[in-house]
């Protein structure tokens, strides 16, 4: 498998959302053969693909070399690469919903949010390759089957628990090559919780303030101190758990945030428009890790408990429809 040109790659995309859809194109450009499980959409996209919209890599249509309802529909053997890019909510399954996709050979990408989301994978299927990714690009699903790519688009990735294999920088000479600039990491895992610095503070700060943007949450009263001494919980719990982020990083971030036009985080996105939201990866993990290291954490346990009433009172608010 390792020698086989580009070309010649089997992809299987499982959560062909706009993440999934987005680098699955990218892959395909280079002619991988690149095919997607996609049930809410499987119609639409079984008949005409993905029309995706990007100004950075210009506009094409993505068609799927098949198009299945389950990972149990795949034809012609076990895929080279397996990406895994389904939103990770409470109930998720992941193990369940690739393991019949899974050969011997197959190299599992995970394209998801979150911190220590590799273990139960890797658990789950030790003998295969496991590689945990990153994605930092502003893309969304704007109608069924049409998605459109706003900005950025890096992906930075290692093989899990550390390492670069050589399959992994097949990968990502597959993604360079469509114009996805690829960072590939050596200890991926200090590289999420780099993420999760940001993530797990204005992810959940949005939605508790009722949908805020990022100038809302950083320029009132406040509120900056607030994000900085949340954010230094999470440095405290990365660095407990064997994984210390450069101090400078929170300046960065919160500098980096100043500077872009002002817009609403993904959970908060989710939030308003009644979707489930990635609570557990994105701030519970890091809460469980601080609590099983003995970190003082009051600000993230105080986010988290009151993320978790808010997904009680819409989860109920639901059941009523």
């Amino acid at each position: 498998m390792s020698d086989s040109p580009l070309s010649q790659s089997r992809i299987l995309v499982i959560g062909a959302g706009a993440i999934g859809s987005f680098y699955g194109a990218a892959l395909q450009a280079q002619g991988a053969n690149v095919s997607v499980v996609c049930r809410s959409e499987y119609d639409i996209v079984r008949s005409a693909g993905f029309s995706i919209e990007s100004n950075r890599l210009g506009d094409r249509t993505f068609v799927p070399a098949q198009t299945l309802r389950s990972v149990t529909d795949y034809a012609g053997g076990p895929p080279d690469y397996l990406i895994v890019s389904v939103k990770v909510v409470e109930g998720t399954d992941r193990v369940a919903l690739i393991r019949d996709a899974v050969g011997p050979e197959t190299v599992i990408v995970l394209i998801e949010n979150g911190v220590e989301i590799e273990g139960e994978i890797a658990d789950a299927f030790p003998d295969n390759e496991l590689i945990s990714a990153l994605a930092f690009v502003q893309v969304s699903r704007i109608a069924p089957g049409k998605v459109r790519h706003y900005a950025f688009g890096d992906l930075t990735f290692g093989n899990y628990p550390s390492g670069v294999t050589d399959r992994a920088r097949k990968l990502a000479a597959m993604f360079e090559k469509s114009g996805i600039k690829i960072t590939l990491a050596d200890n991926v895992v200090t590289a999420r919780w780099q993420k999760c610095l940001w993530n797990a503070v204005f992810n959940p700060a949005s939605v508790m303030g009722g949908v805020l943007d990022t100038d809302d949450m950083l320029n009132a009263e406040e509120g900056e101190s607030f994000v900085r001494r949340a954010m230094r919980e999470v440095c405290d719990v990365a660095a407990a758990t064997g994984h210390p982020l450069p101090p400078q990083l929170i300046d960065q971030y919160i500098d980096g945030t100043r500077k872009a036009p002002p817009y609403k985080t993904s959970m908060a996105l989710d939030y308003e428009n009644g979707r489930p939201m990635e609570t557990e990866i994105i701030l519970g993990n890091a809460v469980r890790a601080g609590r099983r290291e003995k970190v003082a954490i009051p600000l993230l346990e105080t986010l988290y408990a009151l993320m978790k009433m808010v997904e009680r009172k819409t989860a109920k608010a639901t059941k009523q429809e």
